[in-house]
């Protein structure tokens, strides 16, 4: 089989919209979480939320091209555009070669509650404009970035809940193992527009903690009252190891395993057999020891249930390890479909850079928690080789291994 390699990143996240930016931000432990006063002006239960702003292409894209993306599609070609450059690729590049794409993205609910206010008030579809039907469906990020981007490969969406960009890159990488690509964009991409996250805050999954913004994502913490919704997007190239080599590219870090499972159990509560069998299939099918893998990056999205099932998962598979494991989310909130792509850039920034960020807010450790080791301060550690957690809704799970090159 082809060894699959990194040799690109790019990233539009509340903690920064460079790699160097969140790399500052995870080191120093700030936090893109805010309380958006529109959110409680419209009856929101809660008003947290990861901040980031809409980019103005205005100067990079003309308007043809930029009435067919929504916010979530602008986040992702941000990110994309800088993984390109990142991966010394030019456009020059993309239209001389067979380059895919499979990004992960599970909704795209502001164009169509525009849409549809637009014909119940105006009475008229016409009304709606030419771009809402191709800003309104599932599969808007990879419609606008391929033919932006002018990619001839593969072109997916991957729909897979909160694991959407962890599985994004997972088949991606089997592509270029089974040779079929040489090299597939992949990543993941979230709207945080109020429309994107109301039907959440209806059935009560958000923290309630807006006192304290920045302490309300409380990963494993006994005290967690529930997630903090986010976004964004973020990119990362794979590229067979051999075509890296070849055009003498930057290579940032290698994809050694994906292991992926369902539940088939309840459509909200995960259990703890479904993710065990991911982390048990990623880190056989790299064909590593669980010694071997220096730090592990938790789904843990802050909520009961999920934290606590996985905890029982880690442990289950890694056991008196004592593997350092932290949860991105504490600084970042849940950023949804884009979390199994960025918590893989975050957790790659770390170990180029010899630190682990600190598991924020992380105060009292529950019956689970208190099995793992979780550091709630930064942590100098070098290490070559992480394993990334992403788990969601109807059971779908995923786990990446990663080393360093």
């Amino acid at each position: 089989m082809q060894r699959v390699v990194i040799t690109g990143m790019g990233i539009y996240s509340c903690l920064g919209k460079t790699l160097d930016e969140v790399r500052d931000s995870l080191y120093n432990g700030k936090s893109g979480i805010i309380l958006d006063p529109v959110r409680k002006e419209m009856g929101f239960r809660s008003g947290l939320t990861g901040y980031v702003d809409s980019p103005d292409l205005k100067k990079e894209l003309p308007r043809s091209q930029r009435v067919y993306m929504p916010e979530h599609a602008k986040y992702a070609y941000c990110a994309t555009r800088d993984a390109f450059a990142n991966a010394h690729i030019d456009q020059e590049y993309l239209n001389t070669h067979e380059v895919g794409i499979l990004y992960g993205g599970d909704s795209t609910a502001e164009p169509v509650y525009n849409a549809v206010n637009t014909i119940v008030q105006k009475k008229d579809t016409m009304l709606c404009g030419s771009g809402a039907i191709f800003q309104s469906m599932n599969s808007t990020v990879t419609m606008n970035l391929s033919v932006i981007f002018k990619l001839k490969g593969i072109n997916m969406t991957i729909s897979a809940a909160c694991a959407s960009g962890s599985h994004s890159i997972g088949l991606g990488a089997l592509l270029i193992q089974d040779g079929l690509q040489d090299m597939v964009v992949c990543g993941g991409a979230q709207e945080i527009n109020p429309a994107a996250t109301g039907s959440f805050d209806g059935i009560a999954a958000f923290s309630i903690r807006e006192d304290e913004p920045q302490k309300a994502s409380r990963p494993f913490d006994r005290d967690r009252d529930g997630l903090v919704p986010g976004g964004g997007a973020a990119t990362v190239i794979l590229e067979s190891y051999e075509s890296a080599v070849r055009r003498g590219a930057p290579i940032i870090a290698e994809v050694l395993g994906y292991g992926f499972s369902s539940n088939g159990d309840h459509i909200s509560s995960p259990n703890v057999e479904g993710p065990s069998r991911a982390l048990e299939m990623s880190i056989r099918r790299a064909g590593v020891q669980i010694s071997d893998i220096g730090y592990i990056n938790a789904h843990a999205t802050s909520t009961h249930v999920g934290d606590t099932n996985e905890a029982k998962a880690i442990y289950k598979v890694f056991g008196d390890q004592r593997t350092e494991v932290t949860s991105t989310k504490s600084q970042t909130g849940h950023e949804m479909w884009m979390a199994g792509a960025s918590e893989v850039i975050y957790s790659i920034l770390m170990m180029k850079n010899g630190f682990i960020a600190a598991n924020l807010n992380f105060e009292n450790p529950d019956e689970d928690s208190a099995k793992l080791l979780i550091p709630a301060k930064r942590i100098e550690k070098n290490f070559d080789m992480f394993l990334s957690n992403s788990f969601g809704f109807g059971g779908t799970n995923s786990s990446l291994v990663i080393k360093n090159l």
